[in-house]
């Protein structure tokens, strides 16, 4: 009986150093047939540089508080990388108009960034009403000679919407003295922008206190000239080919009323998902067109443009535009 008492515990304690065995070793199979772990999230703060300008004008970089508002901005704008990703891309389609328009009309060309900082370079509506590529609400497109209608929107429209804000900032300009103040203005309203200045008897934007909003503003916008003028520096990997090129377009003059936009693309030959594209303006269906007035539409000089030929003109269109900028 004691012999067979014996073979059954040494029979139990086999089968459970067995299974003990067994146990081990298909952990170790799982943790050999796991995949690697590649990650490698490299967190470093954005370079900052000791002298920089806005619009001609200096910046105080040597002010804690200055330096510390460019950091927060670079910060956010160095992480979240969808969204300025999409901001290059769209600056190649988006800049030589408004570069263009900023000379002719004698804004300094770092007001492109303000365009950027409004509406990351597209067409969006902000909760306040405000809209198109330089976010002007309803009343201030109007004044400054922006049409909004049921057919028409032109604060989509890039050309007439960079124009108007030019207007609006020299006007800005003037009223205040600096484009620094001019830029501030442009967020805050004048009337706010005003009544800070003579409530703290300060005219420098950089020693303000203003609304959050505001307080940021420029410092947002220097992010993005920054970022812009030394990519490589800020860790942005991207070539020609990778950008929205602008899309070669005639001129077609509308003088009387198109009842039919989707009929009026069949008969250019191009469709009408194009033609909306195009002309972004345009937000029915119909273009209804009052005596006397004209529009000018848009139209691909090659309908279906191929996406290759698009970068076609660029010279090596493969070439990080970080490397082109040493």
């Amino acid at each position: 009986m004691q012999k067979k008492t014996t073979v059954i515990v040494i029979t139990l304690l086999s089968l459970l150093l067995f299974g003990a065995i067994s146990y081990a070793i298909s952990q170790k199979m799982c943790e050999k047939e796991s995949a690697p772990n590649y990650y490698a999230n490299k967190i470093t703060s954005p370079h900052i540089p000791d002298k920089l300008s806005f619009a001609g004008e200096e910046v105080p970089m040597e002010v804690y508080w200055v330096r510390e508002a460019l950091d927060r901005e670079l910060i956010i704008n160095c992480y979240q990388h969808s969204k300025t990703l999409r901001i290059f891309k769209l600056s190649a389609r988006i800049f030589p108009t408004v570069e263009r328009i900023l000379k002719e009309e004698g804004v300094p060309e770092d007001f492109k960034y303000l365009c950027v900082a409004e509406s990351g370079l597209e067409n969006v509506t902000s909760p306040a009403s405000a809209g198109g590529y330089w976010q002007f609400i309803p009343g201030t497109a109007k004044l400054y000679g922006l049409e909004i209608s049921t057919d028409v929107d032109e604060r989509c429209h890039l050309e007439k919407a960079t124009r108007a804000a030019c207007k609006y900032l020299k006007k800005c300009k003037n009223e205040f003295g600096s484009w620094t103040l001019a830029a501030a203005a442009y967020n805050r309203g004048e009337g706010g922008l005003q009544k800070a200045i003579n409530d703290q008897n300060c005219h420098n934007y950089w020693d303000l206190w203003l609304n959050s909003e505001t307080s940021r503003y420029v410092y947002r916008i220097l992010s993005f000239k920054l970022m812009f003028e030394n990519p490589a520096l800020y860790g942005v990997d991207i070539c020609p080919a990778e950008m929205y090129q602008p899309v070669p377009c005639q001129t077609y003059t509308v003088t009387a009323t198109i009842p039919d936009l989707q009929k009026f693309a069949l008969d250019q030959k191009v469709t009408y998902r194009e033609l909306r594209n195009l002309n972004p303006w345009i937000k029915n269906s119909k273009l209804t067109v009052a005596a006397g007035k004209t529009y000018q539409l848009d139209m691909p000089v090659t309908p279906g443009q191929k996406y290759r030929m698009l970068f076609q003109h660029v010279d090596n269109p493969f070439l990080k535009i970080g490397d082109t900028l040493r």
